[in-house]
């Protein structure tokens, strides 16, 4: 049975360090919440360190320019390692080929084609039409208002020349303050339904903890899993990559799914059982927002 807790601060000193999710945690895609940020400068206080864990497919130095837009203050955390950094490493190994067909706002992910030190000898890339492509690399949706099946033609014609999607987002949906959002998750997801070949490095899958682990030991932490505790309000990201990954975690039910666990300031404690039942989820703890 999940604990519902009323502050970070009543398990925080059984671990050594966090992995925490941003958005819908820490910040809502636009601003900061204060009480979330109180609590992990309170953490790091005690000796506690915080590794930012995000689905975002920006690079480390992208996601931390944001954080200071949002109001998130470079004392909140440690590191950080995103889904971005985990997929860039692949697309400069060749998982999806040289020429690629990018997916995405380029004015917001152009980044994501920098030179990066993880790789010690990367291929070149180069960004062609469809027709030209080797593979894809999807950071998001052209317009992440529009339904993902605008996509089919072009994923009908990328499944038939046997295109791999590399998908720098695994999260299906986020809410940016009020609006929600479709996310590099959910082209994925339907690429596979088509039959299609999708790739992924973020939340729930390894790469985005082998290399939080190796943001970790950088900083002179070689942490056991027991050490360690995830947050989140991913239950199908967060959570359930956490278990994959034998950590304990907080399940934040104020995000994303509020509305479904009868979050008001707290969660509703049978509406957050049903929910976490329905997703076959099993966080150590919940609470309705990071403080």
């Amino acid at each position: 049975m999940t604990r519902i807790i009323t502050a970070l601060s009543e398990i925080s000193n059984r671990y050594g360090a966090l992995f925490v999710d941003l958005w819908g945690c820490v910040h809502d895609g636009v601003t900061a919440y204060p009480d979330a940020v109180t609590a992990l400068q309170e953490y790091r206080a005690g000796g506690g360190v915080v590794v930012l864990l995000t689905n975002s497919p920006k690079p480390r130095a992208g996601v931390a320019d944001q954080l200071g837009q949002f109001g998130v203050p470079d004392d909140a955390y440690d590191t950080i390692a995103s889904s971005g950094d985990s997929a860039r490493a692949a697309m400069f190994q060749g998982a999806v080929g040289q020429k690629v067909w990018f997916m995405g706002e380029w004015e917001r992910d152009a980044d994501f084609f920098e030179p990066l030190a993880l790789v010690d000898e990367p291929v070149e890339i180069t960004r062609v039409p469809l027709p030209e492509a080797e593979g894809i690399v999807c950071c998001g949706p052209f317009d992440p208002m529009a339904d993902p099946a605008v996509n089919r033609s072009d994923f009908l014609y990328a499944k038939q020349k046997g295109l791999k999607l590399l998908c720098a987002n695994p999260d299906i949906v986020v809410d940016r303050g009020t609006r929600r959002e479709w996310c590099a998750g959910a082209l994925a997801q339907l690429y596979n339904e088509m039959g299609g070949t999708s790739l992924y490095f973020g939340k729930p899958h390894p790469p985005i903890y082998d290399l939080a682990r190796r943001r970790l030991a950088a900083l002179g932490h070689g942490m056991s899993a027991q050490d360690i505790l995830a947050i989140g309000d991913g239950a199908q990201t967060d959570i359930r990559g956490a278990m994959g990954e034998d950590i304990d975690s907080l399940f934040i039910s104020g995000g994303l799914a509020a509305k479904e666990t009868g979050t008001d300031g707290q969660p509703n404690p049978d509406a957050l059982q049903g929910y976490l039942d329905a997703e076959q989820v099993a966080p150590r703890y919940a609470i309705g927002h990071l403080r």
